[in-house]
């Protein structure tokens, strides 16, 4: 099933267990159950990393790019999970990660992942970011779905 109306960051929040300054997918543009999922990072000046990456110089780090594709999939994996409150999505190993270009304040990373392959708990993931239509990394990812470990914490902030 093809979803293409989107799901905002108050959607976002519901399904991923990260917040502020980790969460790094602020939109959905498309779904695809069990197969594809297309998202957006606005990368703005704000963000804390650009504090000390680098003075004078802002480049987005490439493991939180990587970070940003591997959220992307966990939404992918986790949107239609009946009890994903008591699960977490871990990232268990990356391949063939490869970087095309610095990403700067004021780009909009396009965040596409598909599934190659999906078991019960395990799955691997082949991601891409881009800006502006052109490839700034990529990236096959394992995630590993865990039972989470003790009372699950409420965020009074999540809305």
């Amino acid at each position: 099933m093809k979803e293409t109306g989107g799901i905002d960051i108050r959607r976002i929040l519901q399904i991923l267990p990260h917040r502020y300054p980790l969460l790094l997918v602020d939109r959905i543009l498309e779904l695809e159950e069990g197969k594809r999922i297309v998202g957006i990072k606005n990368v703005t000046f704000n963000e804390p990393y650009f504090q000390g990456h680098f003075p004078g110089h802002p480049v987005m780090p490439g493991v939180l790019i990587v970070e940003a594709m591997a959220q992307a999939g966990a939404v992918l994996l986790l949107r239609h999970i009946p009890d994903r409150d008591g699960k977490v999505i871990y990232f268990a190993g990356i391949d063939q990660a490869r970087f095309r270009r610095p990403v700067v304040p004021g780009d909009q990373l396009r965040l596409e992942v598909e599934v190659l392959n999906q078991r019960s708990r395990t799955a691997r993931l082949r991601g891409r970011a881009l800006v502006e239509g052109s490839l700034v990394a990529e990236a096959d990812m394992l995630s590993t779905m865990v039972d989470r470990e003790g009372p699950v914490i409420a965020d009074p902030a999540t809305p």
